[in-house]
């Protein structure tokens, strides 16, 4: 769902509400600050507000209900009961900071067919995981299983959905075991792999496919999962016209303890109780062409990111695709593992 469509920033005049409501065809949009909800309006309230001579270029916060309904997004199951009760059609679901991550409709069609989309896909399966230790002594990164399925095959499954058939895996750690499980594999997989003969990075790696792919091609890390629309975000990277697209999540942290602003000379100057942060982070998916891997140089160590900035440098253009942080699965580090196999486990 592209959320952008029912969302608009409490400051909007009633007139650009209006025709939000119109394009969403749900007779509804939610009024927030950032993704923070704070109202809805419905499009009976703008009516009832015309016909009270209300103008069209006022804030929409201003006419719009600040209690609306909603449900933490681990509730989900609730909402149909939730939407039944309060006689309402469609009802939001929040992230712990009060940020909508989805919106439920009552008797929603079932989810239209995704768009098929048709493009390889590459792996990036090489790394040792050190930060996954002990796991990793023992299994290779993209072999840890995440309930019944590793987490390649996790990664395989969401592109195949879209379309995608041609994977190819970047292999180097503990390689001939991660082949074997596959080759073995009793679901048939178009998997090739190409194999490192030293570590050279995500850059140096993906450098090994130079001349394999003529089109547009996804790249994923072996650790991640993105759970967004690809179809959309392969749009974007066309439209654009990028060389290389990354997705990107908004990450919201608390550090966990006060921090103090000092002068030069050692005074103190303000305290901070638990501050917060909020950035955009690479997620490590990205779309690239086939141009891109041109700009690798050969033989070398490098990351994917140096690249990528490299053609920033020059002037190519590279996008953004912004995702909420609830639709990024990292298992990079002990404690998110722990979370991506809760949240699969369940589906």
């Amino acid at each position: 769902m592209n959320l952008e469509g029912y969302i608009v920033d409490s400051q909007t005049p009633v007139i650009r509400a209006m025709e939000a409501i119109d394009r969403n065809s749900h007779g509804i949009v939610y009024l927030c600050e950032g993704r923070r909800l704070v109202g809805v309006l419905t499009d009976g309230d703008i009516r009832r507000h015309l016909l009270k001579g209300g103008a069209l270029d006022q804030p929409a916060g201003k006419i719009a209900n600040r209690n609306p309904k909603s449900l933490p997004y681990e509730e989900e199951a609730k909402a149909g009961e939730v939407m039944g009760r309060f006689r309402i059609r469609s009802l939001p679901l929040l992230n712990h900071r009060g940020e909508i991550v989805k919106i439920v409709f009552l008797h929603e069609p079932s989810e239209p067919a995704r768009k098929q989309i048709h493009i390889p896909v590459a792996i990036m399966a090489g790394g040792k995981g050190t930060r996954l230790y002990p796991y990793t002594q023992i299994l290779p990164k993209p072999l840890i299983p995440i309930g019944e399925k590793t987490i390649t095959e996790h990664i395989i499954d969401h592109f195949r959905a879209y379309g995608c058939t041609q994977f190819d895996m970047i292999v180097n750690y503990k390689k001939n075991f991660i082949k074997s499980y596959f080759m073995d594999h009793e679901d048939h997989i178009d998997l090739s792999f190409v194999e490192e003969t030293e570590y050279r990075g995500t850059g140096g790696g993906l450098k090994l496919l130079e001349g394999k792919y003529t089109s547009t091609f996804f790249m994923s890390n072996c650790d991640i999962l993105i759970e967004e629309d690809y179809s959309d975000i392969l749009r974007q990277h066309k439209e654009q016209g990028n060389i290389a697209t990354m997705v990107c999540a908004e990450k919201h942290v608390v550090i966990p303890y006060g921090t103090v602003d000092t002068s030069g000379s050692g005074q103190a100057l303000k305290l901070n109780e638990k501050p917060e942060m909020s950035f955009i982070t690479n997620t490590g998916l990205y779309v690239l062409e086939p141009k891109f891997l041109e700009r690798i140089p050969d033989n070398t160590f490098i990351h994917i990111t140096d690249v990528i900035q490299k053609c920033i440098d020059d002037g190519e253009s590279v996008g953004v695709y912004r995702i909420s942080e609830d639709k990024w699965l990292d298992m990079g580090q002990l404690d998110e593992l722990e979370r991506m196999k809760k949240r699969l486990e369940k589906t």
